[in-house]
C-alpha cells in the first residue's frame, strides 16, 4: 500500500545533492555581489593602545587651557585600590551653579589606562549641584582626573593618584 506523501520523501542521496549544490552556491556568491557576513578586524590580544593622556587631551579640549579647579571639585577615590577592576570614584561640585554660570559636561580621565576617558557625563544647567559616582577599572597605578568644562568653555580639573595593588585589565 503506498502513502500519500511517498512520493515527497527525501532519499540520503537527495539530501546530499542540495547540501552540496548550497555549498556551492556559498562560494559563487561573492562573485555575484551578495554581501559577506561581517569579520572580526585585528586579534584582541594584539591591541596596542589607542591613544596616550596628552592625545586624549588634545582630542578632546584642543589647545583650550586647563585650569587648577580642586578648590571646587571633590574628587573622591581611594589611595590604595586593593582591586583595579573595581575602583569607586565621585566627582562633586562645589560652586553654586546658576543660570549664568554651571557645568557643562564633567569627564573621567586615568592616565596610564589604554583608553584613558573613562567617562563623560553630559549635564543641564536645571540638575542642580552636580554629584556623580561610577566604577573605573584601572590596570596600574595611575593619576585620575576630573575635568569640568563650563558653559563658558572654561576647564577645571582636579587630578589624584591611586595606587593599585592588583590590576584590574588583565594586570
Amino acid at each position: 500500500m503506498e502513502r500519500p506523501l511517498d512520493h515527497l520523501r527525501l532519499t540520503r542521496r537527495t539530501l546530499l545533492r542540495v547540501l552540496g549544490a548550497m555549498g556551492v552556491g556559498s562560494l559563487t556568491a561573492p562573485s555575484l555581489g551578495v554581501p559577506l557576513p561581517a569579520r572580526a578586524q585585528g586579534n584582541l590580544g594584539n591591541l596596542e593602545p589607542e591613544e596616550n593622556v596628552d592625545a586624549t587631551l588634545k582630542r578632546l579640549f584642543g589647545t583650550r587651557s586647563i585650569k587648577d579647579g580642586s578648590s571646587i571639585i571633590r574628587l573622591d577615590l581611594p589611595l590604595i585600590a586593593e582591586n583595579g577592576s573595581v575602583v569607586p570614584v565621585s566627582v562633586e561640585m562645589t560652586a553654586p551653579q546658576t543660570p549664568q554660570s554651571y557645568v557643562k559636561s564633567i569627564y573621567i580621565i586615568s592616565d596610564k589606562n589604554r583608553r584613558p576617558l573613562s567617562a563623560k557625563f553630559n549635564l543641564r544647567s536645571t540638575l542642580g549641584q552636580p554629584y556623580l559616582a561610577t566604577n573605573l577599572r584601572l590596570g596600574e597605578s595611575t593619576d585620575v582626573r576630573a575635568i569640568a568644562e563650563m558653559n563658558d568653555g572654561t576647564l577645571l580639573q582636579a587630578k589624584r593618584q591611586v595606587k593599585v595593588t592588583v590590576g584590574g585589565c588583565g594586570g
